[in-house]
């Protein structure tokens, strides 16, 4: 069978989960903060198994115009919830409503969530109308957008960022999809130098040396869809383990830095934990101090912005650290990811390109310095 899939991610990041997709060898189409395409249950596993920018994959079950409570009661209804639903599945039922007559959140989720129960009552012959909701979670979503509903069945679960490699972390991590779409981003490849010159809990790194030695990143997580009755595990199992033999014995020369001996002993623990500690070069050192010998390489830095820092004099003075040393690496890509929009004064220099991205709630620009 073949499902009607879309792939979610954060906002500014369409283009690089697209990329994955086409790579991938899916036909795409991109909106906002999504990315549709077509596939089997093997493209599921598949999926959220190979994607490392986006945050789910769903399947759309259905879509239709709704205006009234009524509308949306009766074409929920009359889904086929048993070709997706066990007796005794549990249900939550999540909602969004934007620019629609149908505004309350609330009151969806409670329509939706009645009228799912009352036909899965009348299809399991449950008298009382009720049903156990012991069994394994169907996660659904209710979307309106604009008075047009799209309902969603999350194949997931936890968020795709969650590899299950990060155990410690710093104080302003950045989620794994995030970091990693960051390095796809660049014109990094896996024979060139790349630096993370404050590397905090080691995040970036790890997840170029993953992008590096072709390391899937859902290989050692669990997903929603394990616990679909319908889903052959097999399959999953499969996946696995063809993604285990495209691994690649590959040497790297990723390197990563900071200030806080306590961060680098975090993310050493980290990399040993994505299987990558001896695939990166971690050292104590303050920026001021580094130097960096190689050439035609790629620094990626996330310094400390927002809530990281709150002396904003002590950021201002790192960012000219930064100008004063990494513009003399004149064959290196520079990429710095803050909140700070002034950061180009500070650093001496104007971006060959700035990026809007949103680090969770906090707007951040990633300045790109092409060599």
């Amino acid at each position: 069978m073949t499902y009607k899939l879309v792939a979610t991610m954060a906002s500014g990041f369409e283009a690089i989960t697209a990329k994955e997709l086409n790579d991938l060898g899916y036909e795409t189409k991109t909106d906002n903060g999504r990315v549709l395409f077509h596939g089997e249950l093997e493209d599921i596993a598949r999926t959220n198994l190979w994607l490392r920018s986006a945050d789910r994959v769903k399947i759309i079950l259905d879509d239709f115009d709704a205006v009234t409570f009524e509308e949306l009661f009766d074409k929920i209804y009359n889904m086929p919830w048993d070709d997706y639903l066990p007796m005794n599945a549990h249900i939550p039922v999540n909602a969004r409503s934007v620019k629609s007559k149908l505004f309350s959140t609330r009151d969806i989720q409670a329509i939706s969530k009645k009228a799912i129960v009352k036909k899965m009552a009348e299809v399991y012959n449950r008298r009382n109308g009720m049903l156990p909701e012991s069994g394994s979670t169907f996660s659904i979503e209710v979307r309106i957008i604009k008075n047009h509903a799209e309902v969603t069945l999350d194949t997931t679960g936890d968020s795709l960022f969650k590899r299950g490699y990060r155990i410690e972390h710093g104080g302003a991590p950045l989620k794994e999809n995030f970091a990693a779409a960051l390095v796809m981003i660049t014109n990094w490849r896996s024979d060139m130098p790349f630096w993370d010159p404050t590397t905090g809990s080691g995040t970036i790194a790890i997840e170029a040396a993953m992008i590096g030695k072709n390391i899937a990143p859902g290989l050692n997580r669990h997903f929603l869809f394990e616990g679909f009755n319908w889903f052959d595990q097999q399959i999953l199992e499969n996946q696995k383990q063809l993604a285990k033999s495209e691994i690649k014995d590959v040497k790297l020369n990723i390197n990563a830095s900071d200030i806080d001996q306590n961060m680098i002993d975090v993310a050493k623990l980290n990399a040993n934990n994505a299987g990558v500690l001896h695939d990166i070069n971690f050292k104590q050192i303050a920026l001021k101090d580094l130097k960096i010998e190689e050439d035609n390489g790629v620094l990626i830095a996330n310094p400390p912005y927002g809530v990281r820092m709150k002396d904003t004099e002590e950021v201002h003075i790192l960012y000219k650290q930064m100008g004063d040393i990494f513009e003399k690496l004149n064959h290196w890509s520079k990429y710095y990811l803050t909140s700070d929009l002034d950061f180009q004064g500070f650093y001496g220099k104007q971006a060959t390109k700035r990026r809007k991205l949103y680090n969770g709630a906090i707007r951040t620009d990633y300045f790109q310095y092409w060599a």
